[in-house]
């Protein structure tokens, strides 16, 4: 049976997660111009992936038997991976960085696309502080209840 420790543990698993996203995201839109990395490539985009926690690892730090609390009940980041798509070209023959017909490879970075990643993990990170919120309200009323 889930417990409010086991609520705020997979919302605290969410927070984690969402931090995750938004630092590669950033990361993305700091590099969406870098022509020449150290491997003398544009910067590749990154990805974040995500994977379910499954109960047993949750079980297994809070020390109860691996089936109590069913299901998964968290979320983890699963890898960092880099885009593959490919370099987006720009002519510019002037650029230090263009081939011999005047193109310049840049980042496959669409920086629309990175916006929306950063508001919706931001979004998600505080959808996760207000359920850890509500779990401490609920926790202090019903000790003040007791009294």
């Amino acid at each position: 049976m889930p417990t409010l420790f086991g609520a705020i543990t997979a919302a605290a698993s969410g927070l984690d997660a969402q931090r995750t996203r938004i630092e590669v995201a950033v990361s993305n839109l700091a590099n969406a111009e870098s022509t020449r990395g150290p491997n003398g490539e544009p910067y590749r985009r990154r990805d974040v992936v995500l994977q379910a926690t499954p109960a047993e690892s949750f079980a297994a730090e809070l020390g109860r038997a691996a089936g109590a609390m069913g299901g998964a009940v968290g979320v983890q980041v699963a890898d960092v991976v880099q885009d593959s798509e490919p370099f987006r070209r720009r002519y510019e023959p002037s650029h230090p960085d263009a081939d011999a017909d005047g193109f310049v490879a840049t980042p496959n970075v669409d920086v629309p696309e990175e916006m929306v990643q950063v508001l919706g993990a931001a979004r998600a990170y505080q959808a996760n502080i207000t359920a850890i919120s509500l779990i401490r309200d609920t926790v202090q009323r019903a000790l003040e209840l007791g009294k």
